[in-house]
C-alpha cells in the first residue's frame, strides 16, 4: 500500500478525462448559461411584477373612476332633490301669501295697496293703508293666522294716530280680566271685544297664544 502521485489531467493527453482548459471553458460556459438563466427568472419576474402593479393600479384606477362617479351621481341627485325641495318651498309661500291676503280681505278689512309675503314662518307686510287702525288688523289677522310665527311688517299709515296695545292672552285669560288690566275697569271688556272683530265672534272664546288688539283711552 501507498501513496502515488501524478500529474493532474496527465490522462487527457491520451483521451483520459478532460485537460484543465477544458474543465475551465466548461466551467464558464455553464456560469454563462447559469448567469443567463437567472437574468431571465428576473427579467420574468420583473415583468410578473410589473404586470401585477400595471393590474393593481389599473384596478385601483377603476375602483377611484367608479367611486368618483358615483359621488358625483350622488351629488347631482342630492342638488336635483335640494331644486326641487326649494321649488315646492316657493310654490308653497306663494300659496301662502295669496291665502293671507285672502284671508284678511275676507274679514272685510280694506288692505289697500299692501302687500302681504310669507317665507319659511315669517309674514312680510308692505305697502301703506288708510289708518292706524288697518295696520294693527292687518298685523293680528296674519299674526294670528294658522302658520305664521312672526310678522315683519313695515306698513306705512295715511292718517297716523296712538297705536294700540297689543295683549297676548295667556292661559285663564278672559276679555274680563284683560280690560280690567288695561283700563281698571273689567267691565269694558266690550270695547276689546269690538276692537278685535271679525277675528273674535264670541267674548268668551280667546285661547292662549292669541294676540289682541287693546286700544289705549283717548
Amino acid at each position: 500500500m501507498g501513496v502515488f502521485d501524478f500529474v493532474k489531467n496527465a490522462g487527457a493527453k491520451i483521451g483520459i478525462g478532460k485537460s484543465t482548459d477544458e474543465e475551465a471553458a466548461e466551467k464558464a460556459e455553464a456560469e454563462a448559461q447559469a448567469k443567463t438563466r437567472a437574468e431571465a427568472s428576473a427579467a420574468s419576474a420583473k415583468a410578473r411584477r410589473d404586470a401585477m402593479a400595471k393590474a393593481k393600479a389599473n384596478k385601483e384606477a377603476a375602483a377611484s373612476a367608479k367611486a368618483d362617479a358615483m359621488s358625483k351621481a350622488i351629488k347631482r341627485n342630492a342638488d336635483a332633490k335640494l331644486r326641487q325641495k326649494a321649488h315646492k318651498e316657493r310654490v308653497a309661500n306663494f300659496k301662502k301669501s295669496s291665502e293671507l291676503e285672502d284671508y284678511v280681505k275676507g274679514m272685510g278689512i280694506d288692505i289697500g295697496d299692501a302687500d302681504i309675503r310669507f317665507d319659511d314662518g315669517i309674514a312680510y307686510i308692505t305697502g301703506e293703508v288708510a289708518d292706524q287702525k288697518t295696520r294693527e288688523r292687518i298685523i293680528l289677522a296674519v299674526g294670528n293666522a294658522r302658520g305664521v310665527g312672526k310678522v315683519d311688517e313695515e306698513i306705512t299709515v295715511g292718517d297716523p294716530a296712538e297705536e294700540a296695545h297689543f295683549h297676548t292672552v295667556a292661559p285663564g285669560d278672559t276679555l274680563w280680566a284683560v280690560a280690567e288690566k288695561a283700563y281698571g275697569d273689567g267691565s269694558r271688556y266690550t270695547e276689546i271685544f269690538e276692537a278685535n272683530k271679525p277675528m273674535l265672534n264670541d267674548p268668551d272664546m280667546i285661547f292662549p297664544g292669541q294676540v289682541l288688539r287693546v286700544p289705549m283711552e283717548a
